[in-house]
């Protein structure tokens, strides 16, 4: 079978950079739109998963670091499993995500990225979540401290919410891999 791949620009630098990021080749998709079509959060995105594939051939690097589409990817590999030529959306997504956090444009979800890093912050402080330390973060940072009030009380009150962290020994391990990664990130 003859595989027909796209024709993108040549010097194609952003699609050199996602391809490496990713360890994907995003210049096999030829459209078949199956990513897009199973996927549960496309109603909500900006750009679809196959049109976000087309954008990194043709080298519009700023269109797709600034979408809301790869904030919003909930990571379910719906895409990735029904793709027929077995390319990795979500693991795309991931590599997009780290270049667009590195890249300085402005996010198309400005908290979500907030909520990564005060997600992060708090794994790495105590080894698990603790969700009113979370909460209570990533309010301070986004200074929108009474929208999900009403909630949050609530699970409070369920029993959902605990005030202090419950005990947890692998703390050390979890901070060891921190250190991991931030030493092959700085090579």
């Amino acid at each position: 079978m003859d595989l027909k791949i796209p024709v993108t620009q040549k010097g194609n630098s952003f699609l050199s950079e996602a391809n490496q990021a990713s360890g994907e080749t995003i210049q096999a998709c030829f459209q078949c739109q199956k990513c897009s079509a199973g996927c549960p959060i496309a109603y909500a995105m900006d750009i679809l998963p196959n049109q976000l594939l087309r954008h990194i051939q043709y080298g519009h690097r700023e269109k797709v670091l600034s979408s809301k589409t790869i904030w919003i990817c909930a990571s379910c590999y719906t895409c990735s499993v029904r793709c027929p030529n077995n390319i990795d959306i979500a693991k795309i997504m991931d590599a997009l995500r780290n270049l667009a956090l590195h890249s300085g444009i402005e996010p198309g979800e400005k908290d979500v990225p907030v909520f990564h890093s005060v997600f992060l912050d708090t794994i790495k402080s105590k080894g698990r979540i603790h969700e009113l330390s979370l909460i209570l973060q990533f309010k301070s940072k986004t200074k929108d401290f009474f929208k999900d009030a009403k909630l949050g009380w609530k699970m409070f009150r369920k029993g959902k919410i605990k005030i202090l962290p419950s005990r947890f020994g692998g703390g050390k391990e979890i901070q060891e891999i921190f250190k991991a990664y931030e030493k092959g990130e700085r090579q």
